[in-house]
């Protein structure tokens, strides 16, 4: 199968794991609760009451619920926002730097 016959969800460079997971997004000096929806080895997609920025830099932490498995610290810049109503937004990062 050539690049153009696959979906586009299929042509990305890394695999996105499908996760529902707690985590705090650190945005404008606060911390807001969020969910992680997918995470790859460049990106993660949240989902927040909150509405930064394209271009914003935020820290996100992923904790990890198993003893032997630290959590995850993220630094990232704000590549995709959109309205979900009900004062949530979906978030697109690209992860700069992981922890």
């Amino acid at each position: 199968m050539s690049m153009t016959d696959r979906a586009y969800s299929e042509k990305r460079d890394f695999i996105r794991m499908q996760v529902e997971a707690g985590a705090t997004l650190i945005y404008a000096g606060r911390n807001i609760p969020a969910t992680c929806k997918d995470l790859s080895s460049t990106g993660l997609h949240l989902e927040a009451a909150c509405t930064p920025s394209i271009g914003e830099h935020v820290e996100v932490q992923i904790s990890s619920d198993h003893p032997s498995l630290k959590g995850l610290e993220i630094t990232g810049e704000i590549k995709r926002v959109d309205d979900l109503g009900n004062g949530l937004s979906s978030l697109g990062i690209l992860i700069t730097a992981m922890r």
